[in-house]
């Protein structure tokens, strides 16, 4: 069992997974997953279609005839991170193929890494099929290589991410993923519900809806209706919630409508967890205005009274950045003063940092290095305190974990509070030989920490 960090950065996922057997003879290609969740979606889509082909999928540098990189360009340091793995990859392989965020600079990676074989940008699925086959061209044995219906999943049995919509209609200063990845383009509704019906029907207990904007999910499409389900996340997560799985939503806006989703989280039947994801970046009206984001953090503190009067038991996660440009000391006060009215359950929070092409670079006033890690350790400290408090008020409580691990030591596993790998986890330590990753079970809490649980299976 262990713990899981109190502060991620927001641009990671979780680590990818592969267990799968392979055959004499079969052309094998290893795969790097850098980034956010989204980012391991395209992953999973690449190998999917590459496992349709016949290649198999190697879990080490050692065993793969090339190997891709997925990179992420969120961050300068996520860049530097990128980079260093493409480094890695070409000296344990040396047959590298980059794709991602940071493709859409391919000359930026060249210039570091010349050897490559080739760059794409993010969601270049055929071009990185393209890639793969003059790399290592394809052996197809139909009688093998049966690819089955769900595809290729980077991420354990029992919980899958859904990707609804690419892209964002957002200009925030600090981000350069709409210039990446391009304006929101919805998915149709009827598509999202047939794959999450086959990662249903393969085992996911819980489906981790994410997109770029998620309360944007239709708008580009205007909210089409095809094959009786319509583009609109307030219907969305309601269809979803029906397929007996865990919905939870990442990334939604607080836009006005999102009000219309709390009736489903409170209600215990509809699937939808009562957890919203919301990045809401910073407190203060002037901060926000120079992010180009709306400026209404007030107005933010009455949505989130109204949605704990709709439905008390709704848990909330955000992401703070300090130290942006012109931050001044009065304005991260405004930021722990909202934080300490806001009481978020779940909260992560990085440094600014310049990101080549955004438009924050020019805006004057950039904030020191030593400040922004102060800043950053005080918001830390005051998110700790908020979530002890709230965990401690737990103790005593029944509530319904999912099983993430089971090992020598006990059961890991998280509550509906918890997203996998970047909130907290409940631990079981005794009573546990029975459990397996997926299993649904109440649990009383008998001991709260910072940031995670402990607590007995319920007879």
């Amino acid at each position: 069992m262990s713990q899981n960090p109190p502060s991620l950065r927001p641009d990671i996922a979780p680590a990818a997974r592969f267990s799968e057997p392979q055959r004499a003879g079969q052309p094998r290609i290893g795969m790097v997953s850098l980034g956010c969740p989204k980012a391991l979606v395209d992953s999973e889509r690449i190998l999917t279609r590459l496992r349709a082909e016949g290649y198999a999928i190697s879990p080490d540098y050692a065993g793969a005839d090339a190997v891709i990189v997925n990179t992420c360009g969120f961050l300068d340091s996520a860049k530097a991170e990128s980079l260093d793995a493409i480094g890695e990859a070409l000296q344990e392989n040396g047959r590298v193929i980059v794709t991602g965020c940071l493709g859409a600079e391919p000359d930026y990676i060249r210039e570091h890494h010349p050897r490559i074989l080739a760059v794409t940008g993010p969601h270049q699925y055929e071009q990185v099929l393209d890639a793969v086959h003059a790399a290592v061209p394809p052996s197809p044995d139909p009688f093998i290589d049966l690819l089955p219906a769900t595809g290729v999943s980077l991420t354990p049995r029992h919980y899958s991410y859904l990707k609804i919509s690419e892209g964002c209609n957002h200009k925030c200063k600090f981000c350069i993923i709409p210039d990446m990845r391009g304006r929101l383009s919805s998915r149709p509704a009827h598509a999202v519900l047939r794959e999450a019906e086959k990662l249903v029907a393969a085992g996911v207990r819980e489906l981790l809806v994410i997109s770029q904007d998620t309360s944007a999910y239709g708008v580009d499409i205007k909210h089409a209706e095809s094959h009786g389900h319509r583009a609109h996340i307030t219907d969305l997560a309601r269809d979803l919630g029906a397929l007996g799985a865990w919905v939870r939503l990442h990334y939604v806006y607080p836009y006005p409508h999102v009000r219309d989703l709390i009736p489903l989280m409170a209600d215990a039947d509809s699937g939808v967890l009562p957890y919203l994801d919301i990045p809401f970046q910073h407190a203060h009206p002037d901060v926000l205005r120079r992010m180009a984001r709306p400026a209404a953090a007030a107005k933010t503190l009455d949505e989130i009274a109204a949605w704990r009067a709709i439905c008390p038991d709704i848990t909330l996660r955000s992401t703070f950045i300090v130290g942006y440009p012109g931050e001044t000391e009065a304005e991260f006060q405004t930021l722990l003063d909202w934080l300490d009215e806001a009481q978020l359950d779940r909260v992560g929070c990085f440094k600014y940092e310049n990101v080549a092409g955004a438009r924050s670079n020019a805006l004057p006033d950039h904030v020191a290095d030593e400040v922004k890690q102060d800043r950053w350790d005080r918001f830390m400290a005051k998110a700790q305190t908020i979530s002890e408090a709230k965990l401690e008020a737990k103790v005593g409580s029944t509530l319904q974990v999912i099983v993430d691990n089971v090992d020598a030591d006990g059961a890991t596993c998280r509550t509906m509070a918890d997203a996998p790998e970047i909130d907290g986890n409940l631990f079981i330590d005794e009573g546990y030989e029975g459990l397996s990753a997926g299993d649904l079970v109440s649990v009383t809490v008998d001991e709260a920490g910072e940031y995670d649980l402990w607590g007995q299976i319920t007879q």
